[in-house]
């Protein structure tokens, strides 16, 4: 084992906020389930992540739209910026390789759709180069979230851009589900997507790589993922399929890591995923949860065994449900990740739902603006939870039920600088 920070891994392997709720009105919670935890001060002392995420995927968050001048955009992205330093945020996590393209020159692919609606197509300016610069000016971290394997939110690839290397590497993508992806069991496709994304790193000063739940893709029911010659050529040696394309992950995880340390020890990385990695009635290891999608079975992705490898910095699930809800409670998925990160080095930061606040279509728990609040008070309660991520940037900017205010007011009352 060679650690270098906190990551380690086997060779060869200021500002006020305005429009607050009044503070003090919250609903208590019980933490019988939890080990006392620090006073919130001595938290955010010690460092303590107050992220948000920033999706340009489908323009999800920013550019508002395609095709806005360079001027526009970047106010646009600076607003945002602004916004997470009067939320007292410290943290942003800006998604800079959407589908297989890129928000800064690349020599590797082409510049992103989401910027100017057409894939290749100069924008006139460096988003990214520009993010990290305008964050750090207000002491903002700046997370280069990638997205490895996602190659395209359709299946045709005309659509590419001529010089995308899925239209010049046919032989590298897979459709499914409406989308295309890269065939994770290509070692020059894991190859590819390493240099692709590491040439941000080495480029500019990120403060992390960060990589969302997005892996061998969500199960599509009556349809599957036809990599069968693929594994027929290098799966010889694994008992199955699912074993195979495991290691396959965990190969990309353990080799980025490794590179991103030879590169920039600084760079932490950190991967968001999907929260349940196994159920406790699939494997005794699991949560405390039950049905619905397990990332070591659907997505090929063992969350678990790269917390113990320490093969990353931190991990980021995303929580997205209410306490209480029966089939993946808030606070038992909180539980099972603090325990099993502990003693592991790796940092825990829990992804939050803030999308789902004051959205009708939600239960009633995300109508009452004080839920998200009540998961800050539980995990209190958790030595190991170390902050929080907010999905997304969105939602931050509007907070349409008040909810993200009604944290800052209960949890945030000074800035806090960022784990390291």
């Amino acid at each position: 084992m060679r650690r270098v920070g906190r990551r380690s891994f086997v060779l060869g392997a200021a500002g006020t906020v305005a429009a607050l709720v009044t503070a003090g009105d919250g609903v208590a919670v019980s933490r019988t389930a939890a080990r006392p935890g620090p006073p919130a001060g001595l938290r955010a002392a010690a460092g303590e992540m107050r992220g948000v995420w920033i999706g340009t995927v489908g323009n999800l968050d920013w550019p508002s739209k395609a095709g806005l001048s360079a001027a526009a955009q970047q106010a646009e992205l600076t607003a945002h910026l602004d916004r997470a330093v009067e939320m007292r945020l410290n943290a942003v996590v800006l998604q800079v390789r959407p589908t297989a393209d890129a928000l800064w020159p690349s020599p590797y692919e082409p510049w992103a759709e989401c910027l100017t609606g057409t894939q290749g197509k100069d924008p006139g300016w460096d988003p990214l180069g520009t993010a990290v610069e305008e964050a750090h000016a207000r002491g903002l971290e700046l997370h280069a979230w990638f997205n490895p394997y996602r190659v395209a939110n359709h299946t045709d690839r005309t659509r590419l851009a001529a010089s995308h290397p899925a239209r010049v590497h046919p032989d590298r993508v897979l459709p499914y589900g409406g989308k295309l992806y890269y065939d994770p069991g290509l070692p020059e496709v894991r190859k590819f997507v390493q240099d692709a994304m590491l040439d941000a790193v080495g480029r500019y000063d990120v403060d992390a790589v960060h990589w969302d739940d997005y892996f061998y893709p969500y199960p599509v029911a009556g349809q599957s993922f036809d990599d069968d010659a693929t594994y027929k050529r290098y799966g010889g040696d694994f008992a199955d399929k699912a074993a195979w394309r495991r290691a396959n992950i965990d190969l990309l995880v353990r080799e980025t890591a490794e590179r991103i340390t030879g590169l920039k020890k600084n760079v932490r990385f950190g991967i968001s995923p999907f929260a349940v990695w196994r159920n406790a009635a699939t494997d005794p290891l699991g949560s405390d949860t039950r049905g619905g999608v397990q990332t070591y079975d659907d997505l090929h992705a063992d969350t678990r065994k790269w917390v113990k490898e320490g093969w990353i910095d931190y991990i980021c699930p995303q929580v997205y449900w209410e306490i209480g809800n029966s089939a993946a409670d808030y606070g038992k998925v909180v539980a099972w990740w603090d325990k099993t990160v502990r003693g592991t080095g790796v940092d825990l930061y829990v992804g939050e739902a803030l999308y789902k606040c004051g959205d009708p279509a939600q239960s009633a728990a995300w109508q009452d603006p004080a839920e998200l609040s009540r998961h800050l008070d539980l995990t209190a309660g958790y030595d190991d939870v170390r902050g929080h991520v907010y999905f997304s940037a969105r939602q931050m900017r509007t907070d349409p039920s008040g909810a993200l205010a009604r944290v800052v007011a209960d949890h945030y009352r000074t800035r806090a600088r960022a784990p390291r």
